[in-house]
């Protein structure tokens, strides 16, 4: 799938290309992100490969990102109605201001008008709430939110990183009021982090919001780098996030073994799968220099046999919490007693017993 072969996100008529430019990176303001030219680059590269979908946040590297991207489209005119521009607010850039960030009314402008101004445009296609404030009624956000599409700043709205719950409830809110609903979900997404299966996925299928999963190389582990027993993986990155668990060891080599079989890279192999979960929209893919980002691009034409998709589910298959493991398995059986339904035989309850008799 060529990244001009766009796809609509969520319940919506905005269409995205299938993998989307994430600029965490951009800019060494931490330490470890990708100099300004090796930025401009990248955008460049994912942009002459047909991608239009770029995703940034006011936190990442204190703004430096939304200027490299301001900077790069003020540049070149006529390129910013070309693309699908998205940044996210929640991030506090101001030590000791209470109203710096989070998502209450006066924060969530106030971020968006500092997000437009280092980006060097009029409007964001998709604001993004980048996580749950937990002190701010979710209406409030809401109302902000419509506001800002009311005055032509912000195009379209998103969530990330909400608990299922709370987002369902922004939804019914956003319908119920007639204000702008969100179309489309951030979540950390891949092989060896698969439990957003039990409520987040179901739930963005039921409410409109199609699925952008980060991290869908889980911090580098898919990525190709790390063999089991071949050196050391006390990096950077295992500093950050910890390193690989046994269980994670297991799916990483059946993930070798299957992006062996199908002549492809590891991380080809981890991207391909993840893009072809169902709910899944766009793949956020990032990098921190220009050959990497080349590698996952090139992902974009991966793809995997049955069996082997089959084989990588089966050893990365998630432990779910109460009660998606019920709902799925259980559920169907005590609902059509052995029926075949929507193309699924189902079990007999054992609840029934062997010869069941109606009273």
């Amino acid at each position: 799938m060529p990244l001009d072969n766009f796809v609509t996100l969520g319940r919506s008529g905005l269409r995205i290309s299938p993998f989307t430019l994430g600029a965490m990176t951009f800019g060494e303001d931490h330490g470890w992100g990708a100099p300004v030219a090796d930025s401009e680059a990248m955008i460049t590269e994912y942009l002459e490969r047909g991608g239009n979908s770029i995703d940034t946040a006011n936190i990442y590297t204190n703004g430096h990102s939304e200027k490299i991207i301001g900077d790069y489209l003020a540049a070149r005119p006529g390129l910013r109605d070309r693309i699908v521009l998205g940044s996210k607010f929640f991030g506090n850039l101001f030590p000791g201001d209470p109203n710096g960030g989070g998502a209450g009314r006066k924060a969530t402008v106030a971020q968006a008008e500092e997000s437009l101004r280092r980006l060097r445009t009029d409007y964001l296609d998709i604001f993004w709430l980048h996580n749950w404030d937990r002190g701010v009624p979710v209406d409030e956000t809401l109302r902000a939110l419509d506001d800002l599409v009311t005055a032509g700043k912000i195009r379209y709205v998103g969530l990330s990183d909400l608990p299922a719950w709370k987002a369902a409830e922004a939804q019914v809110v956003a319908h119920f009021r007639g204000w702008t609903p969100a179309i489309g979900l951030q979540l950390e997404y891949s092989l060896l982090e698969r439990t957003s299966e039990g409520e987040l996925i179901p739930m963005a299928a039921e409410h409109g919001l199609g699925v952008l999963p980060w991290s869908p190389l889980k911090s580098g582990w898919l990525s190709g780098k790390f063999v089991r027993g071949a050196g050391d993986v006390d990096t950077l990155r295992a500093g950050l996030v910890g390193g690989p668990a046994e269980r994670d060891w297991r799916v990483i080599d059946v993930l070798h073994e299957v992006a062996t079989e199908a002549a492809v890279t590891p991380a080809a192999a981890a991207l391909a799968w993840v893009a072809a979960r169902p709910g899944v929209s766009s793949v956020l893919i990032g990098a921190r220099r220009l050959d990497q980002l080349k590698a996952n691009l090139d992902a974009v034409d991966a793809e995997l046999s049955p069996h082997q998709i089959a084989r990588l589910d089966e050893v990365s298959a998630p432990a779910l919490n109460f009660p998606a493991d019920n709902n799925r398995h259980l559920a169907p059986a005590l609902a059509f007693a052995g029926a075949t339904v929507d193309g699924r035989t189902t079990a007999v309850s054992p609840l029934l017993g062997a010869s069941p008799v109606r009273y």
